[in-house]
C-alpha cells in the first residue's frame, strides 16, 4: 500500500483544512486508517483513527470534537478535517495504515501500522 497525503498549508488560527490521503496498491478496505502528527522537536503523536468499515472513529483528547476522520473506500481516501486550528496544532501529518480490527487500543498505536505516508506540513499562525 502506497500512501500520499495533502492538503496542508499555512493558515491562521481558528481556520479549517482538510488533509487526504490516497492510497494506491493492495486493498484499501482491508486497513483501518490513522493519522499521526510530529510537531518541531516531539514526538510522533496519534490524532484520529477509522475502522476499515468506516462506522467507528477514535481520536485524541487534543483534537476531539475539532478534528474528524473519515474516508471513501470507492476512492481509497481516507480524510482529515481540521476545524477550529490552534497554533499548537502545528505539526508535520503523517497518514498510515494497518490491519488492525480490534479497535482501541491498537488503533492508536503507531506500532500497529504498516504503511506510512510521507507526510504533510500544517503549519497555524497566531
Amino acid at each position: 500500500v502506497q500512501l500520499v497525503e495533502s492538503g496542508g498549508g499555512l493558515v491562521q488560527a481558528g481556520v479549517s483544512l482538510r488533509l487526504s490521503c490516497a492510497a494506491s496498491e493492495g486493498t484499501f478496505s482491508d486497513y483501518a486508517m490513522g493519522w499521526f502528527r510530529q510537531a518541531p522537536g516531539k514526538e510522533r503523536d496519534f490524532v484520529a483513527a477509522i475502522s476499515w468499515s468506516g462506522r467507528t472513529t477514535w481520536y485524541a483528547d487534543s483534537v476531539k470534537g475539532r478534528f474528524t476522520i473519515s474516508r471513501d473506500n470507492t476512492k481509497n481516501t481516507v480524510y482529515l478535517e481540521l476545524n477550529s486550528l490552534k497554533p499548537e496544532d502545528t505539526a508535520i501529518y503523517y497518514c498510515a495504515a494497518g490491519m488492525i480490527y480490534t479497535g482501541w487500543p491498537l488503533v492508536g498505536s503507531q506500532n500497529e501500522y504498516d504503511y506510512w505516508g510521507q507526510g504533510t506540513q500544517v503549519t497555524v499562525s497566531s
